[in-house]
């Protein structure tokens, strides 16, 4: 896979502890990476990273702390960087903006810097988000030439790691000045919804079915017309690696923005989803309790992945069925019979990425 270039490669993972950030240490030890983790403490219990008993290097850090995250980086001398790290929250921003600012704006900055200073990186991969667009909620999917925004403080701050970002690749990661005065190569790349087994954050859907069902409860569905670019957690991530081996091969043509999200298919509603998780999972029950709060938040967002399709060729493998089925089937393996389903649903999508012939997997 990836041209089997994270082989014995050491990789730093921003957020390693949060959802996202331990699949990616799950896949990458899978590829044979030295794998170094730079987290805040496990934002939930249980936590996935922790029930997956990964062997890496796990480090507890706050990215908006410089000289410790500076330390990190020289310290273990990754060549590559994956910043997953944030406060990835709607919700908590407009609770706690200047923290939202701090983290995912000057954490971003921070980690650059640290970078920017080391002799061994040599690539960076930035997880933003799929909100960090301009939002005017239309039915045409977002490219990457559109504008960044952003209404809540949340999405702002990605935004404006989107515009750092290209800051530092004009600034100091110059592409016409790669090989000479530099060797870092940095991307962004932006992902919509994702979904699947050992997510138990907060306000978030999926955890909010999980928690509620395991005390069996009902979960409150507080937007049920709202739609969203549902994907499984591994499809962006299979965008992510992809990008990181590019820039390890010292293409420049890659070194820019990149959306991840599901084919182009109709809406699919917060209320639907639910439904299809309960379709795998019967001791799902939810209700539907509109929300009356004044508080912003996008109902309608999904991405225009063709440049990735036609440049990086990179494909989904997974359809929606299939996406909350393993979904579901995780969490229902997890409480009712103790099982942590992770690695299996790793080998089911390779196997399933196989049959589709996808890029990647040469």
């Amino acid at each position: 896979m990836f041209g089997n270039i994270y082989r014995d490669k050491v990789v730093l993972i921003t957020g390693h502890s949060g959802f996202k950030g331990s699949w990616l240490a799950l896949w990458l030890k899978e590829l044979g990476a030295t794998v170094i983790g730079y987290s805040l403490n496990p934002p939930s219990t249980p936590y996935h990273f922790q029930l997956l008993g990964l062997d890496i290097v796990s480090l507890t850090g706050d990215i908006r702390d410089k000289e410790k995250l500076t330390e990190a980086v020289n310290t273990y001398k990754p060549e590559i960087v994956f910043h997953l790290a944030a406060q990835p929250l709607v919700r908590q921003s407009y609770k706690n903006p200047a923290c939202t600012f701090e983290t995912n704006i000057m954490g971003t900055v921070n980690l650059f810097e640290a970078c920017r200073q080391s002799a061994y990186v040599r690539a960076i991969v930035n997880i933003t988000s799929d909100k960090c667009y301009e939002n005017k909620e239309w039915v045409w999917g977002y490219r990457e030439i559109d504008p960044m925004g952003g209404y809540d403080p949340y999405s702002s701050s990605k935004g404006c790691a989107e515009l750092i970002t290209n800051s530092y690749r004009n600034s100091f990661f110059n592409l016409n000045d790669y090989g000479r005065s530099h060797q870092v190569l940095l991307t962004s790349a932006r992902a919509g919804n994702v979904i699947g087994g050992g997510d138990w954050g907060d306000d978030r859907l999926i955890p909010d079915i999980v928690k509620t069902t395991a005390k069996n409860e009902s979960v409150l569905i507080r937007s049920p017309r709202a739609t969203r670019p549902w994907q499984h957690v591994l499809e962006p991530l299979s965008g992510y690696l992809l990008l990181g081996q590019k820039l390890l091969e010292g293409r420049t043509e890659f070194a820019e923005g990149w959306n991840f999200g599901p084919v182009a298919e109709r809406p699919v509603t917060v209320r639907e989803a639910v439904d299809k998780i309960k379709e795998s999972w019967e001791s799902v029950n939810y209700l539907v309790q509109e929300e009356t709060s004044r508080l912003h938040e996008a109902n309608l967002l999904k991405l225009d992945c063709s440049k990735a399709s036609a440049k990086l060729k990179w494909q989904n493998v997974w359809d929606f069925h299939k996406t909350f089925e393993r979904t579901a089937c995780w969490y229902k393996d997890y409480y009712e019979q103790n099982q942590v389903r992770s690695r299996d649903d790793l080998q089911e999508y390779l196997f399933a990425a196989g049959q589709k012939q996808v890029a990647w997997l040469k």
